[in-house]
């Protein structure tokens, strides 16, 4: 058989698997890409940073820097018992696309850094004591974790400037491009050979 005639031939085997190859594209790999990029994107919460050409690694939080003995203190940056924003990456797939997102009201400031501005309200104050009181800090008055918590209570300020570093956990990423080619490649290679 000649050059021409497998050309040919691999032409005519195209076209009948022109309706898989399109109905992949626009109902199946949507749903494919959008879990391996959540996937991809919870993974970078357990190792603590950013996959992107490598692990960008997060600046570590004040909670684990302090040293301190509570259950707190040994969780990984933006990973806690509840695990609010880690659980919370959702995907929507649309017809050949899919979109990945965080709808939690912090995420952002998270994601991409940048400064929030609290106001310090009377139960503010009031929940500042009650961790003062029951991490111990009577008892430890030079422990970091008590001295943000009596500073916090006795603040004149009715406004506090918190600077949240960037800690990207959702974007671009040159692995998560890879994967999905993968995932492409490998899902037309069983419509083609089956």
């Amino acid at each position: 058989m000649s050059n021409e005639a497998n050309i040919r031939q691999f032409l005519s085997e195209l076209k009948k698997k022109e309706k898989e190859i399109a109905r992949l594209m626009r109902r199946e790999m949507p749903v494919h890409a959008g879990r391996i990029a959540k996937d991809h994107f919870q993974e970078n919460f357990r190792r603590g940073g950013f996959v992107n050409n490598g692990l960008q690694r997060w600046p570590k939080s004040k909670r684990e820097l302090s040293g301190g003995k509570s259950a707190a203190a040994n969780y990984k940056t933006l990973l806690s018992a509840r695990n609010h924003l880690y659980s919370s990456i959702r995907y929507t797939p649309e017809e050949g696309k899919v979109t990945v997102f965080n709808n939690v009201k912090y995420a952002p400031v998270h994601n991409w850094g940048g400064t929030v501005s609290p106001t310090v309200t009377p139960r503010m104050r009031k929940f500042a004591w009650w961790k003062f009181y029951s991490g111990g800090g009577k008892e430890k008055p030079d422990d970091p974790d008590a001295r943000f918590w009596k500073n916090l209570a006795l603040t004149k300020k009715t406004k506090l400037n918190i600077r949240v570093p960037q800690r990207q956990f959702l974007g671009e990423s040159k692995e998560l491009d890879e994967k999905l080619r993968n995932k492409l490649d490998s899902e037309v290679e069983k419509i083609m050979f089956k």
